[in-house]
């Protein structure tokens, strides 16, 4: 919720400022105490907030007022950087250059002077704020204590659950194997109760298998009782017991305690084999008050959990569960032509139109149900199919409220307060979009969205609320890294829309093109979509001044108006219009990506940014940063992109000018690394480097063995140049810290100088090598070497002939990528034995490479029955003897797949 998200982050600017190593302002001590207070007692308040009109159009009004007080708060702090910067940048000769003063012996004293006015204005602009904040405060907590005794009035007279054991009748297509696992589960040899979870996220399907299976033939055969019951987000344990209770014996009686109930459903389920379904579970307690009243005497009885929540699947159970999946399209058309026309024949004319519709339902059921319901009680004319075509996204979102919008709200309703802002920012991104996670999180963090918790780091907390929003099933994973952890993540159209619609009720962004809402000019966040031309954003933004965020998805809005208040500015992209240096003029700023022209040089100004935790620089030709961004200690994530950017030393005499925040520094050219650098980039964890043939000129061939003193160092990027004899690269040592390693070697560096200190890296889990010679004509990996290793890539690593494996090397060895690998003939046969291969891919390698491969998969399949390594073998000169050797866990493609 927006009101959530601005007390965050407000809190997030007061934190910085009382713990800035050099704030450019300072609050009064009260002051300070004050606000904590405040904002601690209303971040409390909507914790346990119930919006009496959540299910409206409009935004709850005492989270408006919460959210706007908290933003004017904001608005004074914020402004008052931006005059004390401005004002400590005008030297005194300047005041007197401008006539303000006689002489300029008096200008140091105007300059004083100002300084004085700005804090006492500063002081009672404050002060005033706060007041009104404190209004809100006492109004909430009135609320909140009548809450209270509402509820102590109603739980006395607790409504019934909406369970029912009425079971609707509802089409199920494209789940016959996922029903045909569950009713082997359901009925076979395991005598145990069983929990089975169903998983997935609203109007996948879950409550639809559920049904088909609480009905089926064989279920009902096969067990002596059935009983279903909906729990939902709001559960009551007696209620749900009752009903149960009262499927299974007819026993209606309500004036049980919720123990009596249990007791008495116990002892008549106790002897006979029994199937129940909780369908809409959204907490684990739920069944943990459940459990004891169903009883286990080894009948074979069966309990089936459907819930959004994959992490309480996981509590329930660590074996057997059902996770659904998105129809394709041939299914997705079956719902849609059954839903529409039954079993008769779908009109010609409309199967082109019908098609298009059905590809933006994007495989959900619950959506091509609605519009396929909507679709069979209206006319039969191309022309009101291209309408409901051309609209409908909203119109899922509108015909059916019951069994579609208020379904995926419901997800975003019991979603606590903090994950809530992280939702509704996804309606930033463009429809359909592979959004690339490192950067989600950076953004999160500058939104000031992530409340603070001890002990961990912002990156870890992002982590956390992502797995969360995944394990809700609001987020989809659409590509995950060489080592598990997700890369990419999207989000389904519908729930897309789900968030860009409460977004927008809530003043939470605003997408230019959109129809403009109320206070426009107090938008916090700006989104250009692709197709705004760059004259249609430049008017639109000039009304924009309290802008906290602006996103361009198009073309980049060259000319920016004087965004005082700006934090978050990300306009990088591959093509488009550039931005000039008076972005460095924005002294609030956090996350700056940008492009800029070639030959743009960043201004020493950039200092001024005062609280910049993210940037990237995209510009063409190689240039000098200035030796000002020493003392950005704010900074966390440092990326220059295309032809990258030297990085000038430190400078001297500051030796306790620290970068203790930085985490990532990526595209740095002939990095000097030393004893100096080294002490001021204590805690980096990805770093990114190229060598050039410039650095033999100096005398800086040893640089690279400072690496090992970096004790936090995670992830290394080193590029060396083709030309280079590599002499820097045979001085490097590696910390024991290191879990992914990437090295473009020049072409005839000697690999195996420096295999072996990779080898012994306790920690390491991913390896590319990149070029290089083996000039001993081998490689030879000996006991107990990469004790880690998940992931080996090999590309264009040129005379190895012989490849052998001694003892227990590779024991974690999960996915190897060989690439133009020629000189190899033969894959060593102890391949095979490591338990952890998942997958071998081949790409322009010799024949006889792919042949050895083979026989060690048909080996591996004569002693398991089944081969646990997936392999693919790509080339263009792939001969007819491989192709026919082709089996499902083994491809074989001529040509390029990549």
């Amino acid at each position: 919720m927006a009101a959530y998200a601005a007390l965050v982050s407000l809190m997030h600017i007061i934190d910085t400022i009382e713990h800035h190593r050099s704030p450019p302002i300072s609050i009064d001590k009260q002051q300070v105490e004050s606000l904590t207070q405040i904002v601690t007692i209303l971040q409390e308040f909507l914790e346990s907030y119930k919006s009496p009109v959540a299910d409206g159009d409009e935004a709850d009004p005492l989270e408006m007022r919460i959210a706007d007080a908290a933003h004017a708060v904001e608005d004074v702090i914020e402004s008052h950087i931006v005059n004390v910067i401005k004002l400590g940048r005008s030297s005194p000769n300047e005041i007197f250059l401008q006539g303000y003063v006689v002489d300029a012996a008096h200008a140091a004293k105007e300059v004083n002077s100002r300084e004085e006015v700005s804090c006492i204005d500063f002081y009672e602009d404050l002060q005033q704020v706060i007041e009104e904040m404190n209004v809100i405060k006492k109004e909430a907590m009135e609320t909140s204590a009548e809450a209270q005794r509402q509820r102590k009035v109603t739980s006395t007279h607790a409504g019934s659950l909406t369970s029912s054991s009425n079971v609707k009748e509802s089409k199920m297509v494209g789940f016959d194997d996922v029903q045909l696992q569950l009713l082997d589960w359901l009925t076979g040899g395991n005598r145990n109760r069983q929990i089975i979870p169903i998983v997935g996220m609203g109007g996948i399907g879950k409550t639809t298998l559920a049904r088909h299976i609480f009905e089926h033939a064989l279920v009902k055969e096969h067990f002596d009782i059935r009983a279903w019951t909906t729990i939902s987000q709001t559960y009551n344990v007696r209620e749900a017991l009752r009903e149960v209770l009262h499927q299974v014996s007819g026993d209606l009686r309500s004036d049980l305690s919720e123990n009596e109930l249990g007791e008495k459903l116990y002892k008549y389920l106790c002897g006979k084999r029994y199937i129940i379904i909780l369908d809409d579970m959204w907490s684990v307690e739920v069944w943990d008050k459940m459990r004891f009243f169903f009883p286990d005497y080894n009948h074979g009885s069966r309990v089936i959990v459907t819930t959004r929540l994959s992490n309480l699947a996981t509590e329930l159970t660590n074996s057997n569960r059902i996770g659904m999946r998105f129809l394709d399209d041939v299914c997705s058309w079956t719902l849609f032509s059954k839903t529409v026309f039954g079993d008769e024949v779908f009109p010609l004319q409309l199967e082109e139109i019908g098609k298009k519709i059905v590809g933006k339902c994007k495989g959900l059921p619950l959506s091509i149900a609605v519009i396929g319901g909507l679709l069979a009680k209206s006319e039969l004319t191309l022309e009101y199919w291209e309408h409901i075509e051309k609209n409908l996204s909203s119109i899922v979102n509108s015909e059916n409220d019951e069994y579609c919008l208020m379904l995926l709200k419901l997800s975003y309703d019991n979603l606590p307060p903090y994950l809530k802002p992280c939702f509704l920012y996804m309606g930033m991104f463009e429809e359909d979009e592979r959004i690339k996670v490192s950067k989600l999180m950076r953004l999160w963090v500058s939104e000031g969205f992530l409340k603070p918790i001890i002990n961990k780091s912002s990156k870890t907390i992002a982590n956390e609320y992502l797995k969360e929003l995944v394990d809700r099933n609001l987020i989809l994973v659409h590509e995950l890294g060489k080592l598990g952890n997700i890369r990419y993540c999207k989000m389904h159209d519908l729930l897309r829309d789900l968030s860009f619609q409460e977004a927008e009720k809530q003043r939470f962004y605003y997408v230019l093109g959109q129809h403009c809402p109320r206070g426009i000019n107090s938008q916090r966040r700006i989104v250009i979509p692709r197709s705004t031309s760059d004259k249609t954003a430049r008017d639109a933004l000039e009304t924009m001044s309290r802008a906290r965020s602006f996103i361009c998805d198009g073309d980049t809005v060259s000319q920016l108006p004087d965004f005082r208040f700006l934090r978050t500015l990300s306009t990088y992209k591959y093509s488009g219009e550039y931005l000039d240096e008076n972005v460095f003029q924005l002294v609030n700023l956090r996350y700056l990506s940008a492009r800029f022209r070639e030959g743009f040089q960043i201004p020493s100004s950039i200092s001024l940014l005062w609280n910049l935790h993210t940037l990237i620089v995209s510009c063409r030709g190689k240039r000098t940063a200035p030796v000002e961004i020493w003392k950005m200690h704010q900074l966390k994530h440092v990326e220059f992109v295309y032809e990258n950017m030297y990085l000038p030393d430190p400078p001297s005499g500051h030796s306790d000018v620290i970068m203790e925040n930085l985490e990532t520094l990526n595209g740095v050219i002939d990095f000097n690394l030393n004893e100096e650098v080294v002490k001021r980039i204590p805690n980096i964890k990805k770093l990114e480097i190229i060598i050039t043939d410039k650095v033999m000129d100096r005398d800086r061939v040893k640089c690279l063995s400072y690496l090992q003193c970096l004790s936090k160092l995670e992830s290394l990027s080193c590029f060396s140049d083709y030309g280079s004899e590599d002499k820097y690269l045979q001085s490097i040592s590696f910390p024991h810290s290191l879990k992914k390693l990437s090295l473009h070697c020049g072409y005839f560096f000697h690999l195996e100088e420096i295999l072996e200190k990779i080898g012994s890296l306790p920690l390491l889990q991913k390896l590319k090598l990149l070029f290089g010679q083996f000039a001993t004509r081998s490689w030879e990996i000996g006991e107990g070497q990469f004790p880690s290793l998940k992931y080996l890539s090999l590309n264009f690593c040129r005379d190895m002939e012989c490849w052998t494996l001694e003892g227990t090397c590779l024991p974690r060895l999960e996915q190897l990528h060989l690439e133009d690998m020629e000189s190899l003939e033969e894959f060593p046969s102890e391949i095979g034995e490591i338990p952890t291969l998942k997958s071998v891919v081949l790409l322009n390698c010799s024949e006889s490479m792919g042949l050895s491969l083979k026989k060690i998969v048909d080996e591996q399949e004569k002693l398991q029955g089944d081969p646990s390594i997936h392999v693919l073998v790509e080339s263009d000169n792939v001969s007819q003897q491989l192709q026919t050797l082709a089996t499902p866990n083994f491809r074989v493609v001529k040509g390029s797949l990549m």
